[in-house]
């Protein structure tokens, strides 16, 4: 059983600024508030790639394995698969896409949630894709463009990156 949810955004700050913040394994905790800690990450951010965070969601706190695989800055497309680390087959697939815009960069992320237990088939999944696409992707796409001003210097609602 698979579930899509996805959000977009229109963010103040050029395309590669975007991109580098959602690119920055170390800063998600400052804009994605289901992730409380990055317990591994990579040296090096390449496909295949991998890194550990600490998830926070439904009332329970667990770790979850993310594995890059697409990273392209000319196309700034981000795509990896993630999954709890406790063996479960069940995983998502994340892409995050920024697109520059003359107001910014529009900036998308698509989930395929793929629930492969009964469990999550029968219950988890509904509810953990009902939150995302509720508030949860919206949140953090409004968070990402704070964290993104902080490290750019950017003012909300301005141009910083020009007509391009």
């Amino acid at each position: 059983m698979t579930h899509l949810v996805s959000a977009s955004r229109l963010v103040a700050g050029s395309a590669d600024e975007v991109f580098n913040v959602i690119t920055d394994i170390s800063g998600l905790p400052e804009w994605n508030a289901t992730i409380t800690a990055v317990i591994e990450r990579p040296e090096h951010l390449c496909e295949g790639a991998q890194w550990t965070v600490e998830i926070c969601a439904l009332g329970r706190t667990w770790q979850s394995r993310s594995t890059v695989e697409t990273l392209d800055p000319i196309r700034r497309c981000f795509a990896y698969r993630s999954a709890s680390d406790d063996g479960n087959p069940s995983f998502a697939l994340w892409t995050w896409v920024v697109v520059p815009h003359p107001d910014g960069a529009l900036v998308t992320v698509a989930g395929e949630l793929h629930a492969l237990t009964f469990v999550r088939r029968a219950l988890l999944v509904r509810i953990r894709a009902r939150q995302l696409g509720h508030n949860e992707l919206v949140d953090s796409l409004a968070a990402l463009e704070a964290a993104t001003h902080s490290v750019s210097g950017a003012v909300p609602g301005t141009n910083p990156g020009g007509n391009k």
